[in-house]
């Protein structure tokens, strides 16, 4: 049997694509949408569940209220002086 990237990589992990695809289908199969968390995952593939990608939003949608309500600090970025 040939292994593959994805089976090596923790059930958990999202590649930077995955993720990508996930806004994606995210914006394209909206809260009102039936089976919007199968529809999701079909269109993330690499395996996803649809559990997986709702759990996925469950933990995005908790980051948001956090850094909304300011429970996570904004980081101080070096600004880059223009003149050389």
């Amino acid at each position: 049997m040939a292994s593959s990237s994805l089976s090596s990589r923790r059930p958990d992990s999202w590649t930077p694509q995955e993720n990508k695809l996930f806004e994606k289908a995210l914006a394209r199969f909206d809260q009102d949408t039936p089976d919007r968390w199968q529809n999701v995952a079909r269109e993330v593939g690499g395996g996803k569940s649809a559990e997986e990608v709702k759990r996925h939003y469950d933990v995005l949608m908790e980051d948001l209220r956090r850094i909304e309500s300011g429970h996570v600090p904004i980081p101080n970025y070096a600004t880059r002086n223009s003149t050389p």
